[in-house]
Formats: structure tokens, sequence, C-alpha cells
């Protein structure tokens, strides 16, 4: 890699950080607009971060998975799209769709692997400074595998880079519970390979679980088929929430048939007593002994403990912003997302199949051709469907050669997930339920499920415990609620 020389502008490439779906999307719209693409993956291969839960398989069918811009120049060197409505498995998109696209041609000569992106500015302007600072060319600080650093200019900068590396903590506060970050050795964060890599970690052990989102339950059902050739390994679910509705899904209504079979397959499993739930159960504190790993929560009860060997973490991610740090960002103060998107997005509002289209216009920042796109650009959401990114690029494409028409032209057909937002307000949402559940109650909003009702703790090693003062009790609220209702 070369230290560009002072150019023009327009003369310069526009670059993509990360070689995911969504940036390998934006490259391909670029490509078709005459545009000269430069991308940087962190990591040794594309798609690095799909690799670390290439086992899955997708609920999303090719249909969605694919973007339209790539299967077009993919298609024009004879490649044949799978069965549209066949889900293909994190390393089937890699495989199969990935890989042959950046192996083209008129792609691999772009593609800069082993670079990770430290720091993006401004040339000779810092965020402060106004002057001349729309026209002035990005300047990039990569650092190669070798540990040295290049520095690369760009007229617009698209940050596809993703938040998978940058996984929530355990804490329900969003920081990391005490003792977290000494007790690594005992936590995975994601989606673990249990069938294959790490069967030998958890086979015929505790394990707990710990998020109520599908990545949750995905590891759940693989450590269920685990329980099959290894009967002896014990499996807690831990949720914040009791409202099981919400968990679970649209099932049967799910206009993605695999993610509603997600939450079936998990109720069943559930209720035939091969996992055992924890809920509302917050993390507080993980500390080790002689008899393993000790997880103290709250509960209504009062602080409790579990017994357990390993953790899975699935408890989301947020974005890492380090490297934006000298640009000029707009944010909403809860999701971390561009203000026009927040409302959009908000999980406390929408489900994935609710989100309105959107594009350049919603991406925007006051930093001018820099954008943030795909499941970054959700900020704190966890709703990101692949369909949602490849429209959000198309659409910034056409904004950087100024086609505004088609840049504003923007069309999003997502699955609807067969679940009313209105039927699963909880304890994790804001002035909403706030309004719903400390007022007048609303004829939309269910009822939570009562604790008992969801709460499994026989097969569990369960003690209470005395916190010292450091862990005191939250305090109340002025309405007279607790955190089951307004936190």
């Amino acid at each position: 890699m070369k230290v560009n020389t002072i150019m023009t502008n327009q003369a310069l490439p526009v670059a993509i950080i990360g070689a995911g779906p969504v940036g390998l999307a934006a490259a391909a719209h670029l490509l078709e607009r005459g545009e000269t693409p430069i991308i940087f993956e962190a990591g040794a291969e594309i798609g690095a971060n799909i690799r670390q839960w290439e086992h899955v398989r997708m609920f999303s069918p090719w249909e969605y998975t694919a973007d339209r811009a790539t299967v077009a120049l993919l298609e024009s060197h004879g490649w044949e799209m799978p069965p549209k409505d066949t889900s293909p498995t994190g390393r089937d998109l890699i495989e199969k769709y990935m890989q042959p696209f950046a192996q083209l041609p008129e792609v691999r000569q772009h593609i800069h692997l082993n670079s990770r992106v430290t720091a993006i500015s401004r040339r000779y302007i810092d965020k402060m400074k106004d002057t001349n600072r729309e026209s002035a060319p990005f300047v990039i600080r990569v650092q190669c595998d070798d540990g040295s650093e290049e520095i690369i200019e760009a007229r617009a900068v698209i940050d596809a880079s993703g938040t998978w590396h940058s996984p929530n903590p355990l804490g329900s506060d969003g920081l990391p519970a005490m003792g977290e970050s000494s007790h690594q050795a005992h936590i995975y964060y994601g989606i673990p390979d249990v069938q294959g890599k790490y069967q030998q970690r958890y086979a015929n052990k505790r394990v707990m679980v710990v998020g109520g989102g599908h990545s949750a339950i995905n590891a759940l059902l693989d450590l269920v088929n685990l329980q099959d050739s290894y009967p002896k390994t014990c499996v807690t679910w831990v949720l914040r929430t009791t409202n099981m509705q919400r968990i679970y899904g649209g099932g049967s209504d799910d206009a993605l048939p695999a993610r509603g079979q997600l939450g079936i397959r998990i109720r069943t499993l559930v209720e035939a007593g091969r996992v055992s739930i924890a809920a509302p159960f917050r993390i507080r504190k993980i500390s080790t002994d002689e008899t393993g790993v000790t997880v103290t929560g709250e509960t209504p009860q009062g602080f409790e403990t579990l017994q357990v060997d390993e953790i899975v973490a699935a408890t989301g991610a947020r974005p890492d912003l380090i490297m934006l740090r000298e640009l000029r960002l707009a944010l909403d103060s809860s999701l971390e997302t561009t203000p026009l998107l927040a409302p959009m997005i908000d999980p406390n509002i929408h489900s994935c199949g609710t989100v309105r289209p959107h594009g350049e216009a919603e991406l925007r920042h006051p930093e001018k051709d820099f954008y943030i796109v795909g499941m970054k650009s959700y900020g704190r959401a966890p709703t990101f469907l692949l369909a949602t990114g490849y429209e959000q690029v198309r659409s910034i494409v056409a904004a950087l050669v100024g086609d505004w028409e088609a840049a504003r032209d923007v069309q999003l057909n997502l699955p609807e997930t067969g679940v009313c937002v209105t039927d699963w307000l909880s304890d994790e949402i804001s002035s909403v339920a706030a309004s719903a559940c400390c007022g007048t109650p609303s004829e939309n909003v269910a009822t939570p499920v009562a604790v008992q009702e969801v709460v499994s703790l026989n097969a569990i090693s369960l003690s209470s415990t005395k916190p010292q003062p450091v862990d005191s009790q939250t305090s109340s609220r002025d309405c007279g609620c607790d955190d089951t209702c307004c936190t």
C-alpha cells in the first residue's frame, strides 16, 4: 500500500471500511457508477466478523441477503444465484456469494486485507476548524499487519465496519458486571460453535446463556443439541425481562418462517425442561472459586447467585466510535445513530418489519461525504437486516455521484416479524412503557407475564447472598414503580 500523492478530490477513491456484505455492496454500487472504491478490511480475509458465526443458519433467505448490484456484477461473470427461498449459513454467505465477488478482477484489486483503520480526519484540518473543511480530502490512517502505518486520502468515506467486535457487556446498566473483565476466560461473546470448535468447552458443563435476541436463541438451540451427546450439559437462560411473548416472537405469523421457527423451537424446549429460565435476573457480579463461576444477580426476591462453568454473552453489540473522533458526527443520545434515523429504528417502537425506507438523507452527518452504514448505522438498535444495508449504500452512492433523484428514491420491503410492538412493551423501554404502566393502562399494551410464570429455578444451583454496601438496591422511582416497569 502506498501513500497517495496530493490529487484533486474527484480523482481520489471512495474509501470503504470493512469487507463484509454491506461494504462489498458499496463497492459494487460504486463500480456500477464508474467510481473507484478502496476497501480496508482489518481481518485476514473478507467477512472476518461473519467467520465467527459461520456455523449459524441465517433466518433471511437469499432473496434478502444478496445485493442487486453485487449480483449483477457476479452474473456478468457466469455466477448463479442459489435458490432465493433457501437460507444460507454464515459460511454459505461468504463462500457462495462474498468470496466469488471479491475475487472478480474488477474488485480484488481494490481490497486491502490486514488493514485496520485507526483514525480518520481531513487533510491539515482537525475537528475544530471550519475553513475549507468540505473541500479537503479525508485522510485515513491505516495500520498494516506488519505494524507499519499508512495514510490514504479519499474523497468520501463509507464506514461499514459493523459492531460484532464491540459486544455489549453483561451488566444490566450497560457497564461490565463487577469481575467481568477479569473472568474473560469463562465468557464467550457471541454464538460459539458448540457442535464443532468449542464442543469440549461446553460438553457436560453448566452453561449460562445471557440475552433475549436471536443470537441467544441460536446459542441455546446448539447447546440443547449438545445435550443429546453429552447429557450432563446443563443449560440456563438468563433474561432481564419476564415478557416471553416478545422473546419468542411472532411464530407462524412471522413473514420469515425460519425466524418464526426459532421462537417456536426454544419455547418447546423450555416447556420440556431442556432449558431452565432465570428471569428477571440482572447480573451484578462475577467471581470464581473451586465450584466454578458464581454469578450474582438482582431478582425480585433480592440478590441471588447462580453456579455455572461457562457463560455465553449474547447481549448484542454497540458501535465503536473511537476512530471517528476527529470527524463531526451527529448522534442520537440514546441509540448512537443519526438523529433522523433513530426514531425510525428505535427497538422500543419498531421491529425489523416496521422500519420505514431510509437512505442518504437519514444517514447524513455534519461531516460532508462521510457515512456510517450497515449494522453500525443502527447504533445500539438490534433490528438491522442486510437488505436495509444494501439500500443504504445504493442511496449513498447515488448521492456521491450527484444523482439526487435516485438517492431520494429509497425502497425497502422488509418481512414482518409477526409481533406487534405494543404486544411486548416491557421493562426495557422508556417513556412509552412508563406511561402505560405508571399511568392509565392502554388496551393495546399486553400485561407483562407474572414473574412466577417464567422463572424455572428447580434445576439451577441458586442461593441467596447478602450484598456489600456497594451493591445496594436500586433507588425507588418517583412514580412508585421499580425496575420491572420503569427502567
